[in-house]
C-alpha cells in the first residue's frame, strides 16, 4: 500500500508518500480501506518530534479516518466487510498515529471495539472530520460544561477545529455564542456560521468586549483551550458560578492566574480530555439529519501530504484539512 511515511522526525520534507507493507490483522481486528483522513496538530507534533516522546521511525501518523471495511478477524462479530465506518482514534494500544501506527495510508487496522458505523447519508469526508476536534468539543460542551439552552458561551480560538465544534454544538443546544479570533477573515466566516457575536483580539481586549456583550453580567461558560496570557482575562469574563472548561493550552500551560475571581465569583474550573464513542455517534446523527455540517477547509490527495501539513503548520486554515488516499 501507499502511505504518508515519516522517515525521521524533523521538518515537513521528512514525511513522504511512499510504499508501506499492508497491515496484518489479528483475530479481533478490522482492516479498513481508508477513504478520508483528517489532519490534526498532533500529526505535526509527531512529525516534528515531541519533547520526551520520540517515535521509532519510519512511522505513519493520523487517527481521524473513515473508510470501508476490507476484512475482519475470526472473532469479530459486530463488523463485516463492506461496512462504512469511522475509527475511534484512541483504544487499547493508545492513540493512533502516536502510540501505534496511524491511518494516513491506504489501509489501516484497528480492534473491532474502535469501529463506529457511519449512517448511509454521511460522507467519508464528513465522518473523518469529527473524532478529535468535534468529538472533543462534544465532551467539553455536553459531558463536562453541561451547556444549557439560552446560556451565553464565550469561545476562545473559535476558528480552530475544537472551537468550530463548540460553536456548532452550542447552536444545536440553543445556546448563545461569543466567538473570539485574531483574524478578520475568520470572524466573517464565524458570523456566517451563525455566531451571535464576534470579537477581534487584534483590535480589542476580548475580556472587556465580552463583559459588555454580556450586559456586564458575565458569561455562563468560557471555552478556553488557549491558556497562557488568555487565562486571567477569561476569568474576568465570567458570571457568578460560571464554568471555564479547558482541553488544552496552545499558548502555554503555566499561565499567571488570579484566584480572586475563582472564589469571589465561585467559578468552576473544568477539565476535559478526549472524546467518547457516544459523542461521535451523536455528531454523526446530527449530520445525517442535516442539523450540522462539519467545516472542511480543504481536501488534498494523500500524495500531497507535505502541502497539506504546510497549510496546517501556517495556521491559515478555517476548519479541517482532509486527505484522500
Amino acid at each position: 500500500m501507499k502511505a504518508a511515511v515519516i522517515k525521521e522526525q524533523g521538518p515537513v520534507e521528512n514525511i513522504v508518500y511512499d510504499d508501506w507493507p499492508d497491515p496484518v490483522i489479528g483475530d479481533d481486528e478490522v482492516l479498513v480501506a481508508v477513504k478520508a483522513c483528517a489532519l490534526n496538530y498532533l500529526d505535526l507534533e509527531v512529525r516534528r518530534g515531541m519533547p520526551g516522546f520520540p517515535i521509532e521511525t519510519p512511522w505513519i501518523s493520523g487517527g481521524d479516518a473513515a473508510g470501508v471495511v476490507q476484512a475482519v478477524g475470526k472473532d469479530v462479530t459486530r463488523t463485516k466487510p463492506g461496512d462504512r465506518v469511522v475509527l475511534d482514534p484512541f483504544g487499547r494500544d493508545g492513540m493512533m498515529g502516536e502510540d501505534c501506527q496511524g491511518a494516513l495510508a491506504e489501509l489501516a487496522k484497528v480492534p473491532d471495539e474502535q469501529i463506529i458505523h457511519i449512517p448511509d447519508n454521511v460522507s467519508f469526508l464528513q465522518a473523518a472530520a469529527l473524532p478529535v476536534g468535534y468529538g472533543t468539543a462534544h465532551r467539553m460542551m455536553f459531558d463536562r460544561a453541561k451547556v444549557q439552552k439560552d446560556e451565553l458561551v464565550l469561545i476562545l480560538g473559535a476558528a480552530g477545529g475544537v472551537g468550530l465544534g463548540c460553536l456548532q454544538i452550542a447552536q444545536a443546544i440553543g445556546a448563545r455564542t461569543i466567538c473570539v479570533s485574531s483574524r478578520a477573515e475568520s470572524l466573517e466566516k464565524l458570523t456566517a456560521l451563525g455566531a451571535d457575536h464576534v470579537i477581534n483580539t487584534s483590535e480589542e481586549d476580548f475580556s472587556r468586549a465580552a463583559w459588555k456583550l454580556s450586559e456586564k453580567k458575565g458569561v455562563d461558560v468560557c471555552v478556553n483551550y488557549i491558556g497562557g496570557p488568555t487565562w486571567v482575562p477569561a476569568l474576568r469574563t465570567m458570571k457568578q458560578n460560571g464554568r471555564v472548561v479547558t482541553c488544552g493550552a496552545s499558548a502555554g500551560f503555566e499561565p499567571q492566574t488570579d484566584i480572586r475571581y475563582i472564589w469571589t465569583r465561585e467559578l468552576n474550573i473544568i477539565g476535559a480530555n478526549g472524546w467518547s464513542v457516544d459523542g461521535i455517534a451523536w455528531l454523526l446523527e446530527e449530520i445525517a439529519k442535516g442539523a450540522m455540517e462539519p467545516v472542511i477547509d480543504s481536501v488534498f490527495p494523500l500524495s500531497a501530504i507535505q502541502d497539506a501539513q504546510r497549510k496546517l503548520e501556517d495556521r491559515q486554515v478555517f476548519g479541517k484539512i482532509l486527505l484522500e488516499p
